[in-house]
């Protein structure tokens, strides 16, 4: 006759809670079951042996998904008194068959998820979770939901009314609510490892998993049950579909933090204060109250803030108090937090205790109450274990650096590199793409911004932080080498940029340091696509230059016609013609960066001009005579900026004399542009003259012989006018050129024997445009003195000077 196998027994917990951690414990070894159960990533199944290496909690499994498009982590943390480690711990202790059952954490269903054990993963989830959580805390009378947790579960609650107590909050937590796409995968997953387990009838199965997923589990398991039969094979654990290019996907063990665990550093954890409730665990209501009382006051005293003997008599007497009152057998962490804040904090506070609410710390809260709070956050750091197993990054990143000469020690140490020499450029490589992975340790103190800067010298410090295995191991998710892992977390920043010219040049500067000039196809494609949506000319303009410098003149970096620098200056040169051709205004904050981007266009079609009278291969989606007919049709263009207008026309001269061969007369052409502009207009065109032409334009004696006679021919108003942006003009100028120039106008007018200091100093306090505003102002009162029949003697006339 058959027998229904007894139905498994599902422990609903909290992450990270001690009671809960206390109450599997116990029923495991109450229960002898021969399955244990637990909500972890069911691709780590086969490699549960590296949890049970005698590794320093807190430790996580970190677990990753990456791609050409997509990369995402996600986290398992465990602790001491974490109710997983416990289900782990004990079940191997009694020799029963531990299984992880949730989906693996590179699944779609957590995408959105950092933290595997996090309370509520899901907005909508826990909004709903919150009303009642709230409905209930007022009930209670009591602030906060961890408080509410802890006057539930935490007051050392006999098992049986514990387990009672828990099942009753969790169904109500859950509702009838069917919970989000994600969770019900994750649930019907977990309810299909509970089905196998008990249709092998081999003994008692117990099931250890989130309390919002225990009421849905325990409806789900009979269905899925009948899908099996005794020796049937564990269901299978999903691989990654289809997706565009190879996948990279794995788990792999790492240090963790208490800090990480807590929930007031805005990390999604299960429970806040983790050294509060490892003491809870090890030591106690009692022994924590009394770890507490000792790690806060030594740490205030350390930081030199008030807390005196008596304020922590005070304290305490104030916390067995509360704790009467709110009828709790000992001090939980609330009570002891609410005294602390009664004895120690005398001011009106401006923002809320930081233990009624989840998240960071917000501004504004008292010192005193910072520093408890990270005292019951806690310092502990796990370690892992010797033999752990690790990516191959990290034995790549320990060649790459003993190769290049590099140590890392606990210790900083400084080192300074020469990146005009061979050994000094290959070190630095190595330490930028270190740093591209975003790992403690590596600090450039100085150095170049631009990768083709002329500076020679870089200044790193040089560690090994203890933060820094945790990150390397997560880094391996970008790739097994240094140079794959720095190359896609590279590409990574690249997509999301968000099609930015300006991120984008930052980028592909630090390609240019790290050394890594090859990008997928993919990547390609996409920088493609952003360049062609940039609005801004000035700032595609400005980044084209410095990339275009690295196309051309990378050779030491080994960016020199590389073709993720072709692809973005083939597209941005198309790109910033077409916006560039359209009338439009300029900023004065855009004054310079406009100039520079056309002088980039221009040095980029001289460029492509004298490599192809060479033979060479340039660049050869860019049209030269398009580019030339874009400037002129700009510099003709009446409704345009007049700075943006004399710019193009500079341009233009520059790529007739060099691209056409043309003989172009450049004076008499800027002359005519000059004599269509106002007055107010005519020092901005100028501007922008001298800036893209000024080699041809100032040894033209006819340009500046007909540029002198125009500024002569302004009425007095119009030269006041004309007068700021015209100096402005010539601030492009060099000094030496500014003096040449001086020269030439002291000649036209018989004044050769002074000196050019004249024109080109300043003379006394006042500037030049303030100068002829007043006296201008001058003449013309003196105009309507004369024109009322007021006689003025010589002496009344005005200064020269």
């Amino acid at each position: 006759m058959n027998h229904a196998p007894p139905a498994p027994l599902i422990i609903g917990v909290r992450h990270h809670s001690p009671a809960c951690a206390r109450l599997v414990a116990a029923r495991i070894r109450a229960l002898q079951p021969a399955y244990v159960l637990i909500e972890g990533p069911a691709d780590f199944n086969a490699r549960l042996d590296e949890l049970a290496l005698p590794h320093r909690l807190p430790i996580a499994i970190y677990s990753f998904l990456a791609d050409d498009a997509n990369h995402h982590g996600s986290w398992s943390p465990f602790a001491e008194h974490s109710p997983e480690w416990q289900a782990l711990a004990v079940g191997r202790d009694i020799g029963a068959a531990l299984r992880f059952i949730d989906l693996p954490a590179w699944h779609d269903a957590f995408t959105e998820t950092l933290n595997r054990y996090a309370d509520v993963e899901d907005d909508a989830e826990e909004a709903r979770a919150q009303a009642y959580l709230d409905a209930l805390a007022d009930k209670l009378g009591v602030d906060g939901r961890d408080a509410l947790w802890d006057q539930l579960f935490e007051d050392d609650t006999d098992l049986d009314t514990l387990a009672a107590s828990l099942a009753a909050h969790f169904e109500h937590l859950r509702g009838s609510d069917p919970g989000s796409s994600g969770n019900r995968a994750r649930e019907a997953s977990m309810a299909e490892w509970i089905g196998w387990a008990v249709a092998q009838d081999r003994g008692p199965v117990l099931v250890v998993c989130g309390g919002y997923h225990a009421p849905a589990l325990a409806r789900l398991w009979p269905a899925a049950r009948v899908r099996y039969g005794a020796g049937d094979a564990e269901p299978a654990t999903p691989v990654p579909g289809d997706r565009d290019g190879p996948v990279r996907h794995g788990s792999y063990l790492v240090p963790y933090t208490f800090k990480r665990l807590d929930a007031f550093t805005g990390y999604a954890s299960g429970m806040p204060s983790p050294a509060w409730y490892q003491w809870l665990w090890a030591l106690g209501l009692d022994g924590a109250g009394r770890r507490l009382l000792q790690g806060v006051l030594t740490r205030l005293r350390d930081k030199k803030l008030a807390a005196s003997t008596a304020d922590f008599m005070a304290m305490q007497l104030r916390a067995q108090g509360l704790a009467r009152l709110r009828g709790h057998r000992a001090p939980l962490r609330s009570d002891w937090l609410d005294a602390l804040a009664g004895a120690l904090i005398g001011d009106a506070l401006d923002v809320p205790l930081p233990w009624t609410y989840r998240g960071p710390i917000r501004p504004g809260t008292d010192p005193v109450l910072v520093e408890t709070m990270d005292v019951l956050a806690g310092d502990e750091a796990g370690r892992l274990a010797p033999d752990t197993p690790q990516p191959p990054l990290v034995a790549s990143l320990e060649a790459e650096l003993a190769a290049a000469g590099l140590a890392l020690k606990v210790q900083p140490s400084e080192v300074e590199l020469d990146l005009l020499a061979p050994e000094g450029r290959a070190r630095s490589r190595v330490l930028h793409r270190a740093t591209l992975l975003d790992l403690p340790g590596f600090v450039r103190r100085s150095g170049p911004q631009s990768a083709l800067s002329g500076e020679r010298k870089e200044r790193w410090t040089l560690a090994r932080p203890f933060a820094q295995q945790a990150a390397l191991i997560e880094a391996g998710a970008w790739g097994a080498t240094l140079h794959d892992a720095a190359r896609a977390r590279l590409e990574d920043g690249l997509r999301r940029a968000g099609g930015r010219i300006d991120a984008l040049a930052a980028h592909l500067n630090q390609a240019a340091f790290a050394g890594l000039p090859s990008l997928s196809r993919t990547v390609l494609a996409d920088l493609q696509g952003a360049v062609a949506q940039e609005a801004r000319f000035e700032a595609l303009g400005v980044a084209l230059g410095q990339l275009f410098m690295l196309l051309s003149h990378g050779q030491l970096l080994g960016m020199a016609d590389a073709p993720v620098l072709r692809v973005v200056v083939e597209a941005g040169v198309d790109r910033a013609l077409w916006l560039l051709e359209p009338p439009a205004a300029v900023p004065a904050g855009d004054v310079e960066a406009h100039v520079q981007a056309v002088t980039a266009l221009r040095r980029i079609a001289l460029d492509v001009a004298a490599r192809r009278r060479e033979g060479a291969e340039a660049l050869a989606s860019i049209e030269l005579p398009r580019m030339l007919a874009v400037f002129e049709r700009k510099a003709a263009s009446v409704a345009s900026a007049p700075l943006s207008r004399g710019a193009a026309l500079g341009a233009v001269i520059a790529l007739r004399a060099h691209v056409e061969d043309d003989d172009v007369h450049a004076g008499a052409l800027a002359l005519r542009v000059l004599d269509s502009l106002a007055p107010a207009q005519l020092g901005d065109a100028v501007a922008g003259l001298l800036a893209l032409a000024r080699d041809a334009l100032l040894h033209d004696t006819a340009f500046v012989a007909g540029l002198d006679a125009r500024v002569q021919q302004l009425a007095d108003d119009d030269f006041v006018i004309a007068l700021p942006a015209l100096r402005a003009a010539f601030g492009w100028l060099p000094t030496r050129e500014r003096g040449d120039l001086a020269g030439q106008v002291l000649g036209l007018h018989d004044a050769g024997h002074l000196s050019r200091h004249h024109l080109t100093a300043r003379h006394g306090a006042w500037a030049a445009e303030d100068v002829a505003a007043h006296r201008l102002a001058e003449r013309q009162a003196m105009a309507a003195l004369a024109a009322w029949g007021i006689p003025l003697d010589a002496s009344d006339a005005p200064s020269p000077t």
